[in-house]
């Protein structure tokens, strides 16, 4: 046939009654997908008696307009109720393929892990625990006061700044997420008799990189010693009994000199990992010192009378150097099989 397709009832029927006759017969969504190009697209029995409507005089072309118009509707018609039909046709047979009885026994079961994460923090509280120390906890969501101002960092320090901090709206509040542990510290010297002695293990949150070696929210565990006499000896013995616990006897600590706004004097805290798989080497593991005077001064202590001793230490890192984790990224993305890899403990 050409463009010219004569346009008679009986031409428009006949292609009506195929079209509707190929889309009964179609069985699912594919065959469906054939019969309308077949019937509808260009080129097939419909479109061509559609097209002949151009060459028909201007008198003929109402009645014939009308004629193809509703055989053109009723395959249209005839199409959507077909999809309709298939469509649930094929739902119910997903869904019964896919059907699960969880009432059956199932046919492996293994018993559930607990997250290396959570035992090593457990482990470091242990330690503490056993020279004497207390647990403490604090809020996720804290002040800038207790975050930043009351532990000596400047209105302009670059820790404040959005980059590294997530501010909570509205900003007048005043409220982070806290960027570490310390604020917690801070809450024991207010909230406590001297002298104190806390951990303070816990999530933080930074707006670092989603990479092997950072993330947004991760866990530190830090401490706090304030009583009368107590000097970087004092610290340096308590580290030292630290490590040797958690990483055998032959561990040890180095201190170098840094700087921290709520500690002074400061160091940087290395480790010498005795174990470690590629060879025993020293590690940097965090920062610690004496607690600055500004910071006993917001406490409402007398520096004249007390000092103290802080530090502090991340718990995904203390992971990757002490079994051997490469990405840190697998602590984070809850796949069952990195916890099995240390052993299924209860």
């Amino acid at each position: 046939m050409s463009d010219t397709t004569e346009i008679s009832e009986a031409s428009v029927e006949a292609a009506v009654v195929a079209a509707l006759a190929a889309i009964d017969a179609a069985a699912d969504s594919a065959a469906l997908k054939v019969v309308r190009g077949e019937h509808t697209a260009e080129g097939s029995p419909l479109a061509r008696l559609n097209a002949s409507l151009r060459s028909l005089p201007n008198d003929q072309k109402a009645a014939a307009g009308k004629l193809v118009g509703q055989a053109r509707g009723r395959v249209t018609q005839a199409f959507a109720s077909k999809e309709n039909e298939i469509e649930a046709a094929e739902n119910a047979a997903r869904l019964a393929a896919e059907a699960l009885d969880v009432t059956a026994l199932p046919s492996r079961w293994s018993a559930g892990a607990r997250h290396p994460l959570s035992l090593l923090q457990e482990r470091i509280a242990d330690v503490f625990v056993g020279m004497g120390w207390e647990l403490a906890e604090g809020p996720e969501l804290e002040s800038e006061w207790y975050n930043f101002d009351a532990l000596n960092f400047d209105e302009d320090h670059p820790a404040r700044a959005m980059q590294d901090t997530f501010f909570v709206e509205p900003t007048n509040a005043h409220m982070v997420l806290r960027t570490h542990t310390s604020p917690v510290q801070l809450r024991a010297l207010l909230g406590n008799d001297l002298p104190v002695y806390r951990v303070a293990p816990g999530r933080v949150f930074r707006t670092d990189e989603f990479d092997a070696t950072h993330l947004p929210v991760f866990h530190q565990t830090e401490g706090i010693a304030v009583d009368k006499g107590l000097t970087m000896a004092h610290l340096r013995g308590t580290l030292d009994h630290f490590v040797k616990t958690l990483f055998g006897d032959d561990a040890k600590v180095r201190l170098r000199p840094n700087y921290f706004p709520f500690t002074e004097p400061s160091a940087e805290l290395d480790l010498w990992h005795p174990t470690f798989k590629g060879g025993a080497r020293w590690i940097e593991w965090g920062g610690c010192g004496m607690v600055n005077p500004n910071v006993l001064r917001s406490a409402g202590i007398d520096p004249d009378v007390y000092s103290g001793f802080a530090f502090g230490m991340g718990v995904e890192r203390a992971l990757m150097f002490r079994n051997d984790v490469k990405d840190m990224r697998d602590m984070a993305e809850g796949d069952v099989r990195f916890s099995q890899q240390f052993g299924m403990v209860v």
